[in-house]
């Protein structure tokens, strides 16, 4: 029976490394048009902080939100650092809300700014840490949206 298991292995795993690596699931077109169209809403809006000196982070959360629902974000702050959140969404939302909490949930002090579907949050971060930052469809229907933030 060993005899017999280690080639029938050895076939498997040279199969396995012929036939590469699994295909990728296509996504939508649709999709790939909301995340740019929201992305690039979310840099405007961000670019209007870097104008002041802020520099505007790496990377981006793409993601869905429902009516009255929120995204929650978990980021790293540092203190005595400046920081706007930024999100953005498209049609058909119509008012998105963007919130600011420590780690322990409780509000933090903050700027809010938000035009329609463009929303940011402005805070200094009083200590270093987890901070959360609470994404809300206000109004409007299901919508696809763009997170990313700027420091200084």
């Amino acid at each position: 029976m060993k005899r017999l298991f280690i080639p029938l292995l050895a076939v498997l795993i040279v199969a396995t490394l012929r036939a590469g690596p699994p295909a990728a699931t296509p996504t939508p077109a649709a999709d790939d048009a909301s995340e740019a169209q929201t992305r690039s809403a979310a840099l405007e809006l961000a670019g209007a902080f870097s104008n002041d000196g802020y520099k505007i982070r790496d990377g981006y959360y793409f993601g869905t939100l429902e009516p009255k629902k929120s995204a929650v974000i978990e980021v790293n702050l540092f203190a005595g650092d400046e920081y706007w959140f930024c999100a953005a969404g498209a049609s058909p939302a119509r008012k998105l809300t963007v919130r600011v909490y420590d780690e322990n949930g409780r509000p933090v002090e903050q700027q809010s700014y938000g035009d329609g579907a463009s929303a940011a949050a402005g805070v200094v971060a009083s200590a270093s840490g987890k901070y959360l930052v609470k994404v809300t469809l206000a109004e409007g229907e299901t919508s696809p949206f763009t997170f990313l933030y700027c420091y200084k």
